[in-house]
């Protein structure tokens, strides 16, 4: 079994050494375990530094391209290096590596696919006493929105198995986190969370620059993500609330016109009767998104696919250099 942890980072030349020499050089349930740093277009001397740390493996982006990208970039190259177990941590040394034990273990014992790591937002010190109540109310929303229980939806030490990473498809570029909660509750995917301990703070959240910030990036990814599996059940609620509005409006008119009081009333048949157009309309896009949403999942079978012949190409590869 090999376990490969994933560190995305952007410019952390001053810390990645200490975050790579916290990792466990060998966790229980594993035969081989490796680091993995993801280079997000760093201008400092971030992946120089981190080789010489002593990390296994180093994928470079091309240029700054945003946390979710570096993340679905090392999920890919995990995979192609064989790995049956993926753990993602920051790179700021935010959580604790002996808690990677307590990540793991439900994907050994086979109870999950995706664990994430609990830090207790609700009483964290280290947030401000409004951060946590966003932070509660986040994860109260994409629980509601995933149908599953989730008592803390950003945090990023999560650990995946190798099915679960190859089935992972993260199409925002804010960040990860939520989206991949969503898309594992559309997907049934089994997730289980762990309490894990933090570390004190090294730099201020560079993925929070303001809570005005935070708030608009997570909302419109929270709305994009369930409107990208539910469609049919976004867009009906939406025509459906459009259509009552409009036949009661309609109702409406109706009542005064036979008391006689019509002729005063023309604007509520005008504009009950544009409600009920658009929501015929709301309607109807609804169908053509949830069709839409049959190729979104063609689409992630076939991802599915080439991640594992990618994967099968890479182990025979391996298996024909060592025979070599």
């Amino acid at each position: 079994m090999k376990l490969i942890i994933q560190i995305p980072c952007h410019n952390e030349a001053q810390v990645i050494t200490q975050t790579i020499h916290s990792i466990p050089s060998s966790i229980d349930g594993f035969d081989v375990v490796e680091t993995m740093i993801i280079d997000d277009g760093s201008e400092d001397d971030t992946a120089k530094v981190a080789l010489a740390a002593g990390v296994h493996h180093l994928v470079k982006l091309p240029s700054h391209m945003g946390l979710a990208t570096a993340f679905t970039r090392g999920l890919d190259a995990c995979i192609k290096h064989g790995a049956d177990v993926i753990v993602n941590t920051d790179a700021d040394n935010q959580y604790q590596a002996e808690d990677i034990n307590l990540l793991v273990k439900p994907i050994l014992d086979g109870k999950a696919q995706i664990v994430v790591g609990d830090r207790g937002v609700a009483n964290l010190e280290t947030f401000s006493p409004l951060k946590r109540i966003l932070q509660r109310i986040g994860s109260w929303v994409v629980a509601h929105f995933s149908g599953m229980d989730v008592p803390d939806a950003t945090s990023g030490f999560r650990a995946l198995s190798r099915d679960a990473a190859m089935r992972t498809m993260v199409l925002n570029e804010y960040s990860y986190t939520l989206e991949t909660l969503i898309q594992a509750g559309a997907h049934k995917i089994p997730v289980a969370y762990v309490k894990i301990r933090t570390n004190p703070q090294t730099r201020p959240s560079r993925l929070i620059r303001s809570i005005p910030h935070y708030l608009a990036n997570s909302s419109a990814t929270i709305v994009r993500s369930y409107t990208m599996y539910r469609p049919l059940r976004v867009f009906t609620i939406l025509g459906s609330i459009l259509l009552l509005v409009g036949l009661a409006l309609g109702i409406r008119f109706l009542y005064f016109y036979f008391i006689g009081q019509g002729s005063g009333h023309l604007q509520s048949v005008i504009l009950a009767a544009i409600l009920l157009i658009v929501g015929f309309q709301v309607l109807l896009i609804g169908l053509v998104a949830d069709l839409i949403g049959f190729n979104r999942k063609i689409m992630e079978e076939v991802l599915y696919r080439v991640r594992y012949l990618e994967m099968e190409q890479n182990n025979r590869n391996k298996a024909s250099n060592d025979t070599g």
